[in-house]
């Protein structure tokens, strides 16, 4: 008697729902991140164990090199009325005003796209009489100037004669944003960045240019020590 042949039963599985819902969520992650801008130097923070976190937001960064340039980073905050691209358009306005106030026979001017480009910038740095000319230029380019260039600073106490890096720190602290301002009384609101190899001397430019502007409260940025160290 002959065996009897079961009929085998394709084995498939729909993916096209799962294909769906795949695209969606890359779609959904790709308009929502937020992507971290390449720095203008490479800074190694040094250890220690403290494990304060800085915020994402209401943020005023001091990037300092290893050979003292210093730049600039700033965050809003997630209120779509503060988002960061407003608070950075809103920063290069009072700058200008402050500059301006100072250097009435050399005034700097900035036109609607300047003003647009600046707001997308992660971290700036150069003087402002050369601000204008730097934001017309091509990203590449825009980047090689920065790694050359640095915000004027130097040991000054005298605060009705502010350098350029003391006028940065009123204009953001007078921005539209008061979350910022606020930020900036209690000490969350500024943070120092600098490589560990950076000689104490010039982070004490820093650190002496924010006290002579009545910043006493700030963070210094470090990474956290491993148990090996």
């Amino acid at each position: 008697m002959g065996k009897v042949k079961i009929k085998k039963k394709e084995t498939r599985i729909d993916v096209t729902a799962m294909s769906d819902v795949t695209v969606l969520l890359l779609t959904f992650f790709m308009l929502t991140s937020t992507f971290l801008q390449k720095e203008p130097v490479t800074v190694i923070t040094p250890a220690s164990v403290s494990e304060e976190k800085v915020p994402d937001q209401n943020l005023l960064s001091v990037l300092v090199s290893p050979q003292g340039q210093v730049f600039l980073a700033v965050t809003g905050s997630k209120d779509y009325t503060f988002k960061s691209e407003t608070v950075r358009a809103d920063l290069l306005k009072n700058m200008a005003s402050e500059y301006n106030k100072l250097h009435p026979s050399n005034p700097v001017k900035f036109t609607a796209k300047q003003v647009e480009e600046f707001s997308k910038l992660g971290t700036f740095g150069v003087p402002m009489n050369q601000m204008a000319k730097w934001l017309d230029m091509e990203i590449d380019e825009r980047d090689k100037a920065l790694e050359k260039a640095g915000i004027p600073i130097n040991m000054n106490e005298d605060p009705n004669n502010p350098n350029e890096f003391q006028m940065w720190i009123r204009a953001a602290y007078n921005s539209m944003n008061d979350e910022l301002q606020a930020s900036m009384v209690k000490g969350k609101g500024i943070a120092i960045k600098a490589d560990q190899t950076t000689p104490y001397s010039v982070v004490n430019v820093v650190m002496d240019n924010l006290q002579t502007m009545k910043m006493n409260k700030f963070s210094l940025m470090t990474a956290l020590k491993t148990e090996e160290e």
